[in-house]
């Protein structure tokens, strides 16, 4: 099994071992009050769904701006123009307890449909435009997952394909083998950690053996604009 490399944001963050692995985990980056704080928002966005999408809510601006707690691992993964362009609360119960396959994360939000070389199919999530664009533009993308819970190997944890984010666009069909072919992460987590990602890593999880709420804040960061006259969702209105 592969080891993703525990950073902190008092420290030098390890970008080359990032670039490597695709993955690294920031340990105790919230403390209590942000956390209850964060774990009363998701419970209003999920509402007893297992996720919710996060959109127009000013109250995440100081924590996920490049400047805030959590934006600023982002900021420091990529460069200071780093900015949240997708979130979406889950929260894995009892009732919610699903499975997902190995998969990549292969689409973005955006404001305008817009006809641009290389973007496209077009799909809506929860009303919002979204679209798949090229591998370059996800490959420059970093995704933060926000504990609210502890995560141990009985709730669901993630499961990663270590340095998979390199592979390129892998079909639907080839994730599973191309996660075998590399060694895995089982990404285990504390209330109040944050794990960061290559956007495009291969990913996974099974179901809760022992299900309990498994809280999570995912949000999508990216430093740059879009070509072709497209526009970032982002999270305002």
């Amino acid at each position: 099994m592969g080891a993703a490399r525990e950073d902190d944001l008092a420290g030098v963050i390890d970008r080359e071992g990032f670039g490597r692995d695709g993955a690294l985990l920031f340990r105790g980056v919230l403390g209590s009050e942000p956390l209850e704080a964060l774990r009363a928002f998701a419970n209003a966005q999920t509402a007893g769904r297992p996720g919710g999408r996060v959109v127009g809510d000013p109250s995440l601006t100081s924590l996920l701006s490049a400047s805030g707690r959590v934006g600023q691992i982002a900021a420091d993964l990529t460069s200071s123009g780093a900015r949240p362009v997708r979130a979406v609360v889950f929260d894995k119960t009892k009732e919610a307890n699903w499975i997902v396959a190995w998969h990549q994360d292969r689409t973005i939000p955006v404001r305008q449909q817009v006809e641009a070389e290389g973007f496209g199919p077009w799909s809506s999530k929860d009303g919002i435009l979204h679209v798949a664009p090229p591998f370059e533009v996800l490959e420059r993308m970093v995704t933060l997952r926000v504990h609210l819970d502890d995560v141990q190997n009985d709730n669901a944890p993630l499961r990663i394909a270590m340095g998979s984010h390199r592979l390129g666009r892998v079909a639907a069909t080839d994730a599973g083998a191309s996660a075998a072919r590399r060694p895995q992460q089982v990404c285990l987590a504390e209330a109040g950690d944050v794990w960061a990602y290559s956007t495009p890593i291969l990913h996974a999880s099974d179901r809760a053996v022992t299900p309990r709420r498994r809280r999570v804040l995912q949000v999508d960061y990216a430093d740059f604009d879009l070509p072709g006259g497209l526009e970032w969702r982002g999270l305002g209105d």
